[in-house]
């Protein structure tokens, strides 16, 4: 088992490397991983040296400063990981989620005591089987499974936000938060956050923010990989087609759940320009396989492919790769390509009989 300079492994650490079922072949997080196991393993004995050393530091940081900040420090330890035991905290600091929880006692409770709406109950009720299969916390005969408390931060959220409602994505979004936090009132305002606040428009009947943010990629894929972007631009409407998993599920079920958390504590921290460095990092990495492409499905394979394997599995390489690879990429570029894309679509749509 792996030790570090630094002393024993944390509690943390030890427990992540515990909690891999060798017999069932479960992750920590409860998922059955029958085909990458060895792999999964294989990486996770390299990585809890990494998850010792931040654990220690994210501990003397919080014990000097128990009020998170928003500075160039907490920047920097972010980036570099938050430890399992700390993330509630810092994402709910980070994304201002514990301020609305704070202002709002007794409102998550009191979404749940309302008379429900029979349409939203019964659309969500129909996703909760298809909410991660293979996660031994989310099957209906698990005696400590997590169905119940799913299917109450997602109907309490259709209710505080009847805009949106239920949108198929959201319940993975959920699903990821209950299993972080263990906790529903607090998944249900990381949730507001996300939908709400850093994500805009994602989830609403016209997915306008989603539309948008899939074509801004294409202009700066553009920009940072001219080839690529010449070669996508055969295909048009190619954007949504291969990318828009990727955003509305804020990569769940497309990279490895270690990678995912990992993205997720810069999301909280920095806001939705993390999504485009994680996409724009995966292509700039694997130009020469996607130039190879010669056809639409080739294009669509090659996308599938790409976030597979060692390079994504290990997360900490990986997430210094994003904050490398794509160069600049600054929140007014953003807003700017946000702004052109959004009124292109709505021409076009216009155009439309």
């Amino acid at each position: 088992m792996t030790r570090t300079m630094e002393g024993e492994m944390t509690g943390n650490a030890a427990q992540a490397l515990a909690c891999c079922n060798d017999t069932d072949r479960i992750d920590p997080y409860g998922f059955e991983r029958q085909h990458d196991f060895e792999s999964y393993r294989e990486m996770m004995n390299e990585y809890v040296a990494v998850l010792h050393r931040r654990s220690m530091r994210w501990t003397k940081l919080l014990q000097e400063k128990p009020q998170v900040e928003k500075n160039l420090t907490v920047k920097r330890f972010v980036r570099k990981g938050v430890p399992n035991e700390h993330r509630t905290r810092i994402w709910m600091a980070a994304s201002g989620a514990q301020e609305q929880m704070e202002s709002k006692p007794g409102y998550y409770q009191s979404l749940l005591a309302m008379e429900h709406d029979h349409k939203l109950k019964e659309t969500i009720t129909t996703d909760m089987h298809r909410t991660f299969p293979d996660n031994i916390l989310f099957k209906n005969k698990a005696e400590s499974g997590l169905q119940k408390e799913l299917f109450n931060v997602l109907l309490a959220y259709g209710h505080h936000n009847p805009t949106v409602g239920y949108c198929q994505g959201m319940n993975f979004i959920a699903g990821y938060l209950i299993i972080v936090t263990k906790d529903e009132e607090r998944s249900f305002w990381l949730m507001d956050a996300l939908v709400g606040r850093i994500l805009p428009d994602y989830y609403s009947p016209a997915m306008m923010g989603l539309k948008t943010d899939q074509e801004v990629l294409g202009e700066l894929v553009r920009t940072k990989a001219p080839a690529v972007g010449q070669l996508m631009a055969q295909y048009p409407g190619i954007w949504t087609l291969v990318v828009s998993r990727w955003f509305i599920c804020l990569y769940i079920d497309i990279l490895p759940i270690e990678t995912v958390l990992r993205v997720w504590d810069c999301l909280f921290y920095e806001g939705s320009k993390v999504l485009f460095r994680v996409a724009l990092t995966l292509i700039l990495h694997h130009q020469m396989e996607i130039l190879r492409a010669r056809s639409l499905p080739d294009v669509c394979q090659c996308f599938k492919e790409i976030t597979c394997g060692a390079f994504t599995l290990d997360c900490h390489n990986f997430m210094q790769k994003i904050f490398s690879e794509p160069g600049s990429l600054s929140m007014a570029t953003i807003t700017k390509l946000r702004e052109k894309c959004r009124q292109q679509i709505l021409e076009e749509e216009s155009r439309q009989p």
